[in-house]
């Protein structure tokens, strides 16, 4: 805002927004995105792209200008588009050694693709989430077979797992799996798990750890190697910035307060309660090969959800167990519950389940594997 505009503000009594406000400060940073940007996106189209994201997002709003427009930067010298096409994000987080809020950037399960490809090693990567009431057959070997189709006739259900192919030029491929289980995991051990995609973009997220693992095996450009390298920094809840080909990695958090959870503390985002699922017998046909997931999530993830593991998700998949290995790998996730009052009475209902199905005897392992802290 200039001198005028702040002197007439003050007669008046009105101040621009927030986003009015950043999008005059990128304006006049105009130049330095050019220099950052490739040809094939403009400055204005990343400004846009910007401010839409501040819009959409009260605590970036708090940032600091100059850590936000760095955070563009960083996506400019990657070649990846901020928001809406799923490349690449920007995070809030709270430095604590300066009191302040500033923006990082995050790249995207499709960036991360983009980038992969850079390399002209890789010709194609594809991910596809396999549903609670998909078929779905994978057997493992010398020759892997794996036979997915997805229900079609209503809602898919919850989260199975997760799996792609990647397809290089010289005609080889490569195969690989996760569980939805695992994807938490790794979602657990993020510092950003309570802000920015792993709240509006969980599945985007989902399928982003998939083509993580995936990278290991990949031909490595720089650019991917750049966006990991901050990727895993911003897990930890450190800040990261490129520096030519180098990314430089700073501790900002100043003690060990978990940054996810202020922001999720600022933006006071409601917990939208997940309706207990209907029984099998309402919603299941009489033949399904797919086993329920270990984490009971609507199909459609809605932005304001919060995905994790309650006791009412764990309970209710639990309870929809028609068969005995279905009912297991509902079990396993028993132990990702946090409250220990909460896992004895999900491992009583799980002994109730088996005895319903005739199995008494087998839930003594399980139990104990589900009561097994990591």
């Amino acid at each position: 805002m200039s001198a005028t505009d702040a002197l007439r503000a003050a007669a008046t009594g009105e101040t621009k927004n927030p986003v009015a406000q950043f999008r005059d400060f990128l304006e006049k940073q105009k130049a330095q995105l050019v220099a950052a940007l490739p040809r094939h996106i403009s400055p204005d189209r990343m400004i846009r792209l910007a401010c839409t994201e501040l819009a959409k997002n009260p605590l970036l709003q708090k940032c600091t200008p100059v850590s936000v427009f760095g955070s563009i930067i960083q996506s400019s010298q990657l070649g990846l588009e901020i928001g809406v096409l799923g490349q690449a994000y920007l995070v809030p987080y709270r430095n604590n050694k300066n009191n302040t809020y500033e923006a990082q950037f995050i790249p995207g399960y499709k960036g991360l693709i983009a980038l992969a490809r850079r390399s002209g090693e890789v010709t194609s990567i594809e991910t596809n989430i396999v549903y609670e009431r998909d078929t779905f057959d994978l057997s493992l070997g010398l020759d892997t077979h794996l036979k997915h189709v997805p229900f079609l006739d209503g809602e898919r259900g919850v989260p199975r797992l997760v799996y792609g192919v990647a397809k290089f030029r010289d005609g080889g491929h490569h195969f690989e799996w996760m569980t939805i289980s695992e994807v938490n995991k790794i979602r657990a051990r993020s510092k950003s798990r309570d802000n920015g995609p792993w709240v509006t973009d969980y599945e985007q997220m989902v399928r982003k750890s998939l083509i993580r693992r995936m990278a290991n095996y990949l031909p490595m450009s720089i650019e991917l190697q750049n966006a990991l390298q901050i990727d895993d920094a911003v897990a930890d809840g450190k800040h990261a910035t490129l520096d030519g080909d180098f990314v430089v990695i700073t501790d900002t958090s100043g003690d060990d307060t978990k940054n996810g959870a202020q922001h999720q503390i600022e933006q006071k985002q409601p917990t939208v309660e997940i309706p207990p699922a209907p029984t099998a017998r309402e919603t299941e046909p009489a033949t399904r090969r797919a086993s329920p997931t270990q984490d009971a999530r609507p199909a459609q993830q809605q932005a304001t959800e919060h995905p994790g593991t309650s006791e009412e998700s764990v309970g209710a998949s639990l309870e929809r167990a028609q068969a005995l290995d279905v009912l297991d790998v509902a079990a396993d996730l028993i132990s990702a519950v946090e409250d220990p009052e909460a896992q004895e009475r999900l491992i009583a209902l799980y002994r109730q389940c088996r005895q319903a199905l005739g199995e008494p005897a087998r839930g003594k392992r399980r139990e104990r594997a589900a009561t097994s802290l990591e």
